[in-house]
């Protein structure tokens, strides 16, 4: 008997774009959805597409995702995130692992990595560092989790990692620039609250400085130039997340040392 596989995937007030993914992965054995808190009624959407969703709080990506596969019937797993979809040719390339046994036994790959493509101001991005961008996202639970700080999780796997080269996850990323702006915002607390609690203990000579190489780095060493405007775009917010993410984690040092002089 093939592989069972299951679909797992976290939401919150997806509604708008939470069916193209669900179709994408309806040829799955079972698909789950972990929903923390949609007012916009996902979780309707997501039943009355055969999903089963359990309503959850949110304890953060790397938790979260875990908490999917846990609660998964199957080992094997497909992660997606509601804005991503398998395209067709990804599909078949799945459905033929699982039809020629690939995903039985213990011999072969634990874990199949495969490229994300990233729609984003009206056209699909080819370059700086957005593609190829090369993800875990089916795997064998037995022998791999989420891992990674948050919000940059990562699937890791104890065991061979092969790719699929044929197809990919399409990503339908920021429903706006002001959604951009906002998650800016968001991951920039994030990650600065996480270089603290690692021990970061400076940020004022990257904030400075880091910026810039991140321009550089996207828009004129990874090509983004040839995505045109939207590559500017990319470039320019990329270094400005990087500058806030720093700024951040300076105002947390300069309120800590604040207290301790108190």
């Amino acid at each position: 008997m093939s592989a069972r596989i299951s679909a797992c995937i976290i939401a919150k007030d997806e509604a708008d774009r939470i069916g193209p993914c669900l179709e994408s992965v309806a040829f799955c054995d079972e698909v789950v959805v972990l929903d923390s808190g949609s007012t916009d009624g996902t979780q309707d959407l997501c039943r009355a597409a055969g999903a089963r969703v359990i309503e959850t709080d949110w304890p953060g990506w790397v938790a979260q995702k875990n908490r999917a596969v846990e609660a998964a019937e199957n080992d094997w797993i497909l992660s997606l995130d509601a804005d991503e979809r398998v395209d067709a040719e990804l599909r078949g390339r799945i459905e033929g692992l699982r039809g020629n046994g690939a995903l039985e036994g213990q011999d072969g790959p634990r874990a199949y990595e495969m490229t994300r493509k990233v729609f984003y101001l009206g056209r699909w991005i080819r370059h700086g560092g957005w593609y190829p961008e090369w993800r875990v996202r089916l795997f064998d639970r037995r022998n791999a989790r989420w891992g990674g700080i948050d919000p940059h999780d990562r699937v890791e796997a104890e065991g061979p990692v092969a790719r699929i080269g044929e197809g990919n996850i399409e990503h339908f990323t920021y429903r706006s620039m002001e959604d951009h702006l906002r998650q800016m915002v968001r991951y920039s607390g994030v990650m600065a609250e996480q270089m603290h609690q690692r021990g970061r203990r400076s940020a004022l000579f990257a904030m400075m400085f880091r910026p810039s190489w991140s321009f550089f780095r996207s828009y004129v060493l990874r090509l983004g130039f040839l995505d045109g405007r939207a590559g500017y775009v990319i470039a320019r917010l990329g270094a400005t997340a990087c500058f806030m993410k720093y700024a951040r984690l300076w105002d947390i040092l300069r309120e800590e040392r604040q207290d301790g002089g108190a």
